[in-house]
């Protein structure tokens, strides 16, 4: 509401501060005069105290003080309530008065002064009104100034860049955001054109579009790629809008951006792993359909070298269909490797052997380009690890060494047993403790890595690599399996000069004795059992039954759980060991084994899968070391493992009992 209209529907309060009561009577008295053209109500105050006091109780809309030349105490009066925000406008009356007082009075905020000789009706009315209209305008003013200001502090301090062009698109305002994103200071980029952003990921069609819209008068939006100074991307989320003038002419652009790198990359590290799990999801699928036929492929390979003679032309030829068989074998376990969320297999092993059987399948990764060599070290105690968690930390190290290796070179794995004291940690950057630890030293003669990214290197979706070249995960998912096997990594790199990967592994007491080889060509241990073989995959039972019925076993064959249980159940004699596959339909084979345990009591098992080890856990397998055996397998392999089940020998060289199937509650 505005000061004119508040002067016509309510009397204006006027307080006079003042010790003069003629002064008083003959104010009011013009003030009564003029009521029809100024409505007011006159109040009295005859000393500065008695003001003060009043003021603070009460509202006024002027207040007229009598000034004596040299009175500083006035002065002070209207200072003190200018500067506290009592926005009151003042008529000061005064004879006499020199200029340097009047200018302390207009500079207190007072807004006119009147001189008494001069006071008379129509100079005290046109001095009151003018004194209101010059009041209202400066406090319109000053409302302007403080909305400026914080639209100012708004833009200054936004997060995100604020940028303003001319119609020609010349810089003339940016904010600190914007100097922070892309580095370019306010001085360097007014008088400039956004074309110093320019990254070149764009084509012209997309400014052309932008400069279309704004053109006319409408706002630009889009995500847009753009250069720092510094030569680094950033992606933004752009908003253009035009700046019209009085009549309706655009004078300048106004652009708005939000940095979404950040964003962008969780983004696209969130895509990726979704990625990496659809395609483990798939691989693991693959690798069991694959394991199913490579089991076909080398058990009647088997049968057939069973039934011809040694020396036979046709025996080396198929020898020659099982060892390929066995590679590609080799190369699915590579895959189940990729795919498993299993958890930890721990083994107290050999660390050498496990490594020599890694080492075979790594020159295929590596490329023939570049040279491989193992070292085993003499005197290395064994370690307790996962060995399918050290083949994907080798493969890892590998594949890492390979893209650092573009024009070929040396890639070399070494193994050493060692004695780590006191003097020997404090000059190593990792925090090892004190012991004796089997160490593996994994070292290329390649690129190197940069000093300021290996702090960085074993963060997950951290890569040095080209967009879409490195997924970031190898280096992680390496120090992840390291750090689950209470072991330590350390590297050391510089660029040019290759890189050096040194585990270090926990040395533990007596090792576990490793299973026999029964690929070989000696005959497999017979037996006279009575064995239950479920198996969903008719060419797999079939194969394995005739093989086990030429050892001397009885076999009763089931296509699936609901036709074992069925035998089972109408039994004419005991059944000694359930040979099952584990993922079927209509029962898995844990949940068979469950209900065979009522009816046979006394009954063994032994499950197979060519699924990977976290898919037959969620089938309810207890354990995979006990009563397990992964395909493809060779049918000699299947017959060694059914009579250490049957004699109790799975897993009891390390103390474990034989494995039961889980209880269906259990997760």
């Amino acid at each position: 509401m505005s000061t004119a209209t508040q002067t016509a529907t309510a009397p204006l309060q006027v307080l006079l501060v003042g010790n003069k009561e003629e002064d008083f009577f003959l104010i009011r008295e013009i003030l009564e005069r003029n009521h029809n053209i100024l409505p007011a109500e006159l109040d009295h105050a005859r000393s500065l105290d008695e003001a003060h006091a009043v003021l603070q109780d009460r509202p006024y809309g002027l207040i007229i003080f009598e000034h004596e030349t040299g009175d500083a105490e006035a002065v002070r009066l209207i200072s003190e309530f200018h500067h506290a925000g009592r926005s009151v406008p003042f008529i000061i009356l005064t004879e006499n008065a020199d200029e340097k007082t009047i200018a302390e009075i207009i500079n207190s905020g007072n807004w006119n002064c009147v001189a008494k000789s001069q006071l008379d009706g129509a100079t005290l009315v046109r001095s009151i009104r003018s004194t209101l209209a010059l009041h209202s305008m400066a406090k319109e003013q000053r409302s302007a100034e403080e909305s400026l200001r914080k639209l100012s502090r708004a833009v200054e301090q936004s997060a995100d860049i604020v940028l303003i062009t001319d119609r020609k698109g010349v810089i003339e305002y940016v904010n600190p955001a914007f100097e922070t994103l892309t580095g370019y200071s306010r001085d360097e980029a007014c008088g400039n054109t956004p074309r110093i952003l320019k990254s070149g990921e764009q084509g012209p069609e997309t400014y052309q579009e932008m400069w279309r819209t704004i053109l006319a008068a409408k706002v630009f939006r889009g995500i847009l790629v753009n250069r720092k100074k510094n030569g680094e991307l950033y992606y933004v989320e752009e908003s253009i809008s035009p700046v019209r003038d009085a009549d309706g002419q655009i004078t300048h652009f106004i652009a708005n951006g939000r940095d979404l790198t950040e964003r962008l990359r969780l983004e696209a590290q969130l895509l990726q792993s979704q990625k990496m799990d659809a395609i483990g999801r798939l691989a693991g699928g693959v690798a069991h359909d694959f394991n199913n036929l490579l089991t076909i492929i080398t058990s009647y390979s088997e049968l057939a070298l069973d039934a011809v003679a040694e020396d036979s032309p046709l025996a080396s030829k198929i020898q020659e269909v099982l060892l390929a068989a066995k590679r590609a074998a080799e190369l699915t376990r590579q895959l189940l490797a990729f795919s498993r969320k299993q958890p930890q297999a721990l083994r107290i092993v050999d660390l050498n052997p496990v490594i020599a059987a890694i080492a075979k399948t790594l020159p295929r990764l590596i490329g023939e380009d570049v040279e491989f060599s193992f070292l085993p070290g003499q005197g290395i105690r064994p370690v307790r690890i996962d060995p399918v968690q050290m083949e994907q930390i080798l493969m890892n190290l590998a594949a890492n060494a390979r893209d650092a290796l573009p024009q070929g070179g040396h890639f070399r794995i070494e193994t050493s047993q060692v004695r780590l004291d006191q003097d020997y940690i404090q000059h190593k950057p990792a925090a090892i403790p004190v012991g004796d630890y089997a160490v593996i030293t994994v070292t290329d003669n390649g690129c190197g890595i940069p000093q300021e990214d290996i702090s960085h290197i074993f963060e997950p979706f951290f890569t040095t690599k080209p967009s879409g070249k490195g997924t970031g995960l190898g280096l992680a998912t390496v120090y992840g399996i390291v750090k689950q096997n209470k072991a330590f990594i350390w590297v050391y790199s510089e660029p040019g000069s290759g890189t050096v990967f040194k585990i270090y592994l926990p040395s533990v007491g007596k090792r576990c004795p490793i299973d026999p080889d029964n690929s070989k060509n000696e005959r497999p241990a017979a037996g006279n059992e009575t064995l239950l073989l479920v198996e969903d995959e008719q060419a797999v039972r079939k194969a394995s039954a005739e093989f086990l019925r030429s050892l001397g076993y009885t076999v009763l064959e089931a296509k699936d759980g609901m036709d074992a249980l069925a035998l089972a159940q109408r039994k004419q004699f005991p059944i000694d060991l359930l040979v099952t596959d584990v993922v079927m339909p209509n029962m898995s084979g844990g949940e068979l084994a469950r209900q065979l345990v009522p009816l046979l009591p006394k009954i063994k098992f032994l499950f197979v899968s060519g699924y990977a080890g976290k898919t037959v856990l969620d089938h309810n397998v207890f354990d995979l070391e006990t009563n397990f055996l992964q395909k493809p397998y060779s049918l000699k392999q299947l017959a060694g493992k059914i009579r250490g089940a049957l004699e109790g020998r799975n897993g009891s060289a390390c103390g474990q009992p034989a494995g039961l199937p889980r209880p269906a509650a259990r997760a």
